[in-house]
């Protein structure tokens, strides 16, 4: 075989390789994309499989903020055709190859008038219906329920403070099953995965809701797209926006601003029911949170205290700590601390209520006095801590003031 003949040979050899290679990988691609789709599916009110456009609005707003995309879009899709066609084709017909020649021509007055004339008539034609549709989110008036919803880390509080339900109030975390899954490296596929709450906002069909926004740590972001909602919540300053949500369902969203390493941890889950469901949930809500009203004053025994504190624990300290009290990487291990077993329990109580470690460890200011006198005790008694040290409501509350 002469030299030629095995140097083509050896190259169709490769390239049949190659193409075998490439069929394999499309193959392989083709099922694993099937499959995929097949294990995870649209999450009504939340995202969707493959999906390239807006969430399906569920307020006006949102209705009008998707007709402003499409417009906006059609229109500069329109000049950019008109622009570049006419560039191109003065580009081909004009052409040095086909015997033009470059010439200098005059510019009249209607030529200068129209190039400044027809952009600023375009862009008065966007900004007016987006000027409009910006005042009304802004408008958040004659609202019928408001709600302040308080980012922290790494969870949202919600505060009904005016309307149907005023006085409530309570925290919406991550459900704790979601955060394992994360934790585990390979979570199985789940349609609302990372988007799970334990206690959701709850609000009525038809009606004005106003929220205020506002943050105890870092910057965070109220956003729910069904609603065409996206509002910053900052530390020490307060913001409003509104919607009114006009069917029933579950809505999801995630806080919208960088705020820490576990930003992807806050979700936001909105049930919208009817005016009757409502009344229900608010009665039921507000029966829960007196039965839940502890007295400060009150003393606990230790068993007590500890059973109260086990499930406080698991649903704000464990995501960090772990539930074995061991911590993970730059998270301390509550098991053995000396901090945790000293006997002078204002050092622990200092910590909760103020943070440290310049917010590593957040404030848990929001729980209360009960709350955390019981997550105390019961990490002072659990694990290899066994001291039998009892932290009461009381000491919490003086340290307070």
């Amino acid at each position: 075989m002469s030299k030629t003949t095995k140097t083509l040979h050896d190259l169709r050899h490769r390239v049949r390789a190659v193409r075998n290679a490439v069929g394999l990988t499309l193959l392989s691609a083709g099922v694993w994309t099937s499959v995929a789709a097949q294990k995870v599916n649209d999450l009504p009110g939340g995202p969707a499989v493959n999906q390239l456009n807006f969430a399906p609005p569920v307020t006006k707003i949102a209705e009008e903020q998707h007709w402003l995309h499409w417009f906006m879009m059609a229109l500069c899709a329109v000049i950019f055709v008109i622009v570049f066609g006419v560039m191109f084709y003065s580009i081909l017909k004009h052409r040095k190859s086909v015997g033009h020649k470059s010439q200098e021509l005059a510019e009249p007055i209607w030529v200068e008038l129209g190039w400044t004339i027809v952009p600023l008539l375009i862009v008065i034609g966007m900004a007016l219906p987006a000027t409009k549709v910006l005042v009304a989110q802004k408008d958040t008036t004659n609202a019928d329920l408001t709600i302040k919803a308080t980012g922290m880390q790494w969870k949202w509080g919600y505060d009904y403070i005016k309307g149907e339900g005023e006085g409530i109030g309570f925290l919406s975390t991550l459900d704790t099953a979601h955060r394992v899954m994360s934790a585990s490296g390979s979570p199985p596929p789940t349609d609302d995965y990372l988007l799970k709450v334990d206690n959701p906002m709850v609000v009525p069909v038809g009606k004005k809701i106003r929220i205020i926004t506002t943050a105890n740590d870092v910057i965070h972001a109220w956003m729910v797209p069904a609603f065409g909602v996206k509002q910053d919540a900052i530390p020490g300053f307060v913001r409003d926006t509104w919607f009114r949500a006009e069917k029933t369902g579950d809505f999801y969203g995630q806080c919208a601003e960088l705020c820490g390493k576990e930003h992807a941890y806050m979700p936001i889950h909105v049930k919208v029911v009817t005016a009757e469901e409502y009344t229900a949930w608010v009665t039921e809500k507000q029966k829960a949170m007196a039965a839940a009203a502890d007295d400060p004053s009150k003393v606990w025994t230790l068993a007590d205290l500890v059973k109260r504190g086990e499930s406080v624990y698991a649903a704000n300290c464990a995501a960090c700590h772990q539930a074995n009290g061991k911590g993970a990487g730059p998270i301390k291990a509550l098991d053995g601390s000396a901090l945790v077993v000293d006997a002078d329990k204002s050092k622990i109580i200092n910590v909760l209520l103020n943070g440290q470690n310049n917010g590593a460890m957040p404030a848990w200011k929001q729980l209360s006095d009960t709350e955390l006198a019981a997550v105390m005790t019961f990490t002072k008694n659990s694990w290899s801590n066994a001291t039998q040290q009892i932290v009461q409501p009381a000491d919490v509350q003086a340290a307070r003031q």
